[in-house]
């Protein structure tokens, strides 16, 4: 096995047995990079001369920190304070900002190296789509924003990557990229030094291949501990299976990926029923988009003014939205979302410990045209709870199909510990349909 190959995990322990040195996982990466990129472009952003140098500095100390040596992506609407961040725009194109996100901060701080940035939609919303390709199948999209650290970390070009979510441009690409995608709990991250497209939407997450990966750097960010982190036993777990208010957008390999998962970890002991949620959850989508668009079209009004030619059409016209100016329509549409967040917290307890529901309609779109829909991540990011996308199998054609597992909110060690046993039942080589 090449150094590239090795999951996050696996890395931690050799560098901090001495087997691996961080130089030399640096350079692995870089070789990986250097063979996929003309074919998968999921960068932005690398210097392969910086990083060795940086990887040499990390060799002269004793290993420290939960993320030494470990190699990571960085979404370009992140700052990094020796990357430029470009944003997918012609406006800053070049753009240092001179500081490091305070996500980037903290991984540097734990003994990350970080790689370089990758590529996204603009803004981490819409208008120049990223110029990615599917980690799996290069004819497919990789997803949404958050593509170019989807498809980094699932073609091993690196063992970690942030990603941000403002609709489902996190858990998507990972369930089409075939790897592991957690979402936090909204704010249990701070998106400080990150480009904001809708405030009470954003969060600031993370892609590895394993649970395993993910709960590394959770710890990091003090979300769970070493302690916290023990073996749970499947049977009796209380499982919802959450078809949700959007079921009737769901494809025919989706549908088999969550009712085989289901099948599976029922096989296994967990108590699998349905959870119908309450009337309310009907207008929970809807809510998310008027929520995204009337803050979305705040966020970006600076750019519109300062720099109208070069902001994409979409973009402008999302700035000009009338509809989106409805100030009593927001204030609704943020209490619905309250509401829903109290009701959701509340059907956790005795009966209930997980929710299974689908990361997106099936397989990834063929081509580029289309990066899918964000309808099964929408309300879940809304209603601001800690989800999980996990690989379930593969479809007939060969492509990744996932599952999305969600707890209350500020349970994101739980789910950490239940994402874990799940992923131990489910199998990532099922052909499913």
């Amino acid at each position: 096995m090449q150094p590239y190959e090795l999951t996050a995990t696996q890395a931690s322990r050799l560098i901090a047995e001495g087997q691996l040195s961080c130089e030399e996982l640096a350079r692995s990466c870089l070789a990986r990079i250097s063979e996929r990129e003309p074919t998968l472009r999921a960068w932005a952003y690398v210097d392969p001369d910086q990083v060795v140098r940086n990887a040499r500095e990390l060799d002269k100390s004793p290993p420290h920190g939960v993320l030494y040596g470990l190699t990571w992506g960085v979404k370009d609407v992140i700052n990094t304070f020796d990357m430029p961040t470009g944003h997918n725009s012609p406006i800053y194109k070049g753009h240092f900002a001179g500081k490091d996100a305070a996500c980037v901060a903290i991984a540097r701080h734990c003994g990350a190296q970080i790689v370089g940035k990758t590529e996204t939609f603009e803004f981490a919303a819409v208008g120049r789509p990223a110029i990615t390709r599917n980690a799996r199948n290069s004819a497919h999209s990789p997803g949404a924003s958050s593509s170019g650290s989807a498809a980094a970390v699932g073609d091993s070009m690196v063992q970690l990557a942030f990603a941000t979510q403002t609709g489902g441009s996190l858990i998507r690409p990972a369930a089409y990229n075939g790897i592991y995608g957690f979402k936090p709990t909204h704010g249990a991250v701070s998106n400080e030094g990150a480009k904001m497209f809708a405030p009470t939407l954003d969060t600031i997450g993370w892609y590895g291949r394993s649970v395993d990966d993910l709960a590394l750097v959770a710890e990091a960010f003090q979300l769970s501990q070493n302690n916290e982190q023990h073996s749970l036993d499947i049977k009796g777990l209380r499982i919802g299976l959450c078809r949700g208010p959007n079921w009737s957008h769901i494809e025919a390999s989706g549908k088999a990926a969550l009712i085989t998962a289901a099948n599976l970890l029922e096989s296994a002991g967990a108590i699998v029923e349905d959870l119908d949620l309450p009337e309310p959850f009907e207008q929970i989508t809807q809510a998310h988009r008027v929520i995204m668009r009337g803050e979305g079209r705040v966020s970006l009004r600076n750019e519109y003014l300062q720099h109208h030619s070069k902001v994409h059409e979409e973009l402008r016209l999302l700035v000009e939205d009338t509809s989106a100016t409805d100030i009593p329509a927001l204030i609704a549409a943020r209490d619905m979302a309250a509401q829903c967040r109290g009701i959701l917290d509340s059907l956790f307890g005795r009966s209930l410990d997980l929710v299974i529901t689908p990361p997106a309609p099936g397989e990834a779109p063929h081509g580029l045209a289309s990066p899918g829909t964000m309808i099964f991540n929408a309300m879940w990011t809304a209603l601001h709870v800690p989800c999980i996308a996990i690989p379930a199998g593969v479809s007939r054609s060969g492509l990744p199909l996932g599952i999305q597992l969600v707890g209350p909110r500020g349970t994101d060690a739980a789910l950490l510990n239940m994402a874990r046993a799940c992923s131990d039942i489910i199998g990532q080589d099922n052909i499913i349909g």
